[in-house]
């Protein structure tokens, strides 16, 4: 059992980049789902697919090749014993907007220039750049 999707599911996508892989599988789950589909709308991964067996549903991740950097780097800022939360007016700005911050706001996953487009503030889960 995973006790934290969330870093799970970057350091996977990390690890893959690093060992040149062009797939990479991951457990499914809603927070998942939700966190490689915002990677996915930033450019950080090619694309995903949802593949669904009985016994295990998972995602299959397609990172892209060696010769394009897209994903440098991961920090994970709220952990499971240690949650961060920040306002609309808080929000950090990631590499002077070469990155992302990823936050769990109450109006779902979203990036630190969509919840303050969208004024909210929420969890602070990771910085993406």
């Amino acid at each position: 059992m995973i006790t934290d999707p969330v870093a799970d599911t970057l350091i996977r996508i990390k690890n893959g980049y690093l060992a040149s892989r062009f797939e990479v599988t991951i457990p499914y789950s809603k927070m998942s789902l939700a966190l490689v589909s915002t990677l996915k709308r930033y450019g950080f991964i090619e694309d995903f697919k949802k593949n669904t067996r009985p016994d295990r549903p998972h995602l299959s991740i397609y990172l892209y090749e060696k010769d394009k950097k897209t994903f440098t780097d991961v920090k994970q800022i709220s952990k499971p014993g240690r949650r961060i939360y920040v306002n609309k007016k808080n929000i950090p700005i990631i590499r002077d907007g070469f990155g992302v911050c990823i936050l769990s706001t109450p109006k779902g996953i979203l990036t630190g220039e969509e919840a303050r487009k969208q004024n909210v503030g929420g969890e602070l889960l990771a910085k993406v750049w």
